[in-house]
Formats: structure tokens, C-alpha cells, sequence
């Protein structure tokens, strides 16, 4: 497997926004209202992510980009916490270890900018993805964190860095 994992690009916006709504296609997500789905700034990943202590990773292999996880410091969280941002994968990505590398590649970055946890939200409906967030040391919340904008997320995980 010859992936690589890089930085965004403005390049990459149409096909990452595509990759993001597929995928609550692909899952079968009725509610869309309140996600990423109908976020407008899921159009315009490149500006969103030049906000500070921010950052989004691409997975692509032989040009072709394959998915993107970020870290974003959204509103209202501790000033020593981060929230896992625009983690989706295409179809044809899934089950091959590159949501691990991208989450992993996250993980990393978080501790390098300083941050003590790592926040995310979800919904039942990415269970694979939430299995994979269980595995790498996530725990439920019983409420969510800061100010996402995400009132259609009704899953809240948090992990504390090491």
C-alpha cells in the first residue's frame, strides 16, 4: 500500500466535500440536518482549516485521494482540548487501515500543538467508525463538548492524550 498522508490543499475541496456527503449516503444517514452534511463550511475545507492550531490530513494513493481527518479548535471547548473534525474515508478506502493512519496522523498532531484531549462527535449510524475510535482509547461523554454546530451528533467521545 502506497498511501501517503499530507496536508489539504485548496485543490482538494470538491472531492473531500463529496467523499463527506457519500458517506452519510453510503451509511444510510436519514438525518442530515445539524452534521457535516449541511455544514457550508464542508465546501471550503482548505479556508476553514487555516485557522490556528487547526489542521486536516488527506489520504491519497496514485493521486487518487482516499479520505481526511482533522483537528479543529472549536468554540467553547477547554483551551487544552481539541475536537476530531471531518474524518471520512470513500468506499473503496474502508477496512484497509487508512482511517488509522489519518486518526493516528491526528493523534499526533493534537500533542504537537499542545493539546492534553481529544474530543469528537458522531452518530450511531458510523459504528465502524466508532469502533475504531473505542479501540484507540476513546470514552463516552453523557453531553457534548463546545460549540460544534452539530446538533444532529447524539454520540460524544472524548480521549485524554498521552
Amino acid at each position: 500500500m502506497s498511501v501517503i498522508i499530507r496536508s489539504n490543499q485548496a485543490q482538494d475541496n470538491a472531492i473531500l466535500s463529496k467523499i463527506i456527503r457519500n458517506s452519510f449516503h453510503d451509511f444510510e444517514v436519514r438525518c442530515k440536518e445539524g452534521t457535516v452534511y449541511t455544514d457550508p463550511t464542508t465546501d471550503d475545507l482548505f479556508t476553514l482549516f487555516q485557522q490556528e492550531r487547526s489542521a486536516l490530513f488527506v489520504a491519497e494513493e496514485n493521486d487518487v485521494i482516499l479520505g481526511c481527518c482533522g483537528i479543529f479548535p472549536t468554540d467553547n471547548l477547554p483551551e487544552d482540548t481539541t475536537e476530531l473534525v471531518k474524518f471520512y474515508l470513500a468506499k473503496e478506502a474502508r477496512g484497509k487501515g487508512i482511517g488509522k493512519l489519518l486518526l493516528e496522523k491526528c493523534l499526533e498532531k493534537a500533542k504537537d500543538l499542545g493539546y492534553k484531549k481529544v474530543y469528537l462527535e458522531s452518530i450511531p449510524e458510523f459504528s465502524k467508525a466508532v469502533s475504531i475510535y473505542e479501540k484507540q482509547g476513546f470514552t463516552y461523554l453523557d453531553q457534548p463538548l463546545g460549540n460544534s454546530g452539530h446538533s444532529g451528533c447524539d454520540l460524544w467521545m472524548i480521549k485524554t492524550l498521552e
